[in-house]
């Protein structure tokens, strides 16, 4: 079994457990929890903003967050991850760091493979110019027209669990910080 096949099979039952074991021994502070709030809200607005914009193996997604960076929807994650590190203790973005390498490096690496197979002649000026993973400041402008955000697409994608889930973690965090809980 490959790296990527093995990051792949652990991505989910591992998210689950680091999930529970968060859940149980997080214990933020006032400035961590708004600091972290703020980065994985961060997060939550890139991960909805790239499911408006995505048309999952029907086009080459290139508008929108896509013209910042190759994989919107990971970095979102990503930040949503550091966003909850952080308020529970800025020590945790260690995990995270050594996390994403292991599991969603050779994730990216294994759907660009995927992606270059299924859009051969536009994939790679795209790959050119768009950065794998943290994104460019200014849109690249090649993509073509520009395809406008979708509240369907959105909604299709199912982005608004991971606003759910934020919103769950916050009300988690902030009665744990109040003692409630």
């Amino acid at each position: 079994m490959t790296l990527s096949r093995l990051a792949a099979r652990l991505r989910l039952p591992l998210g689950f457990v680091v999930a529970a074991l968060y859940i149980v021994f997080a214990r933020p502070s006032d400035a961590t929890l708004v600091v972290g709030a703020c980065v994985a809200l961060a997060g939550v607005l890139v991960r909805a903003w790239a499911a408006g914009h995505i048309m999952k193996n029907d086009r080459l997604a290139t508008t929108g967050p896509y013209a910042h960076t190759r994989n919107p929807l990971y970095f979102g994650s990503f930040l949503i991850a550091c966003g909850f590190a952080i308020a529970a203790h800025w020590a945790l973005l260690i995990f995270v760091f050594v996390f994403w390498l292991l599991i969603y490096g050779p994730t990216i690496a294994r759907e660009r493979t995927k992606i270059m197979a299924m859009f051969p002649d536009s994939y790679p000026e795209f790959e050119r110019h768009v950065p794998p993973f943290f994104p460019r400041v200014l849109p690249w402008r090649g993509g073509g027209e520009g395809a406008a955000f979708s509240p369907a697409l959105y909604m299709r994608h199912g982005e608004w669990r991971a606003a759910l889930g934020y919103l769950g973690t916050m009300t988690w965090l902030v009665l744990r910080l109040r003692g409630v809980v």
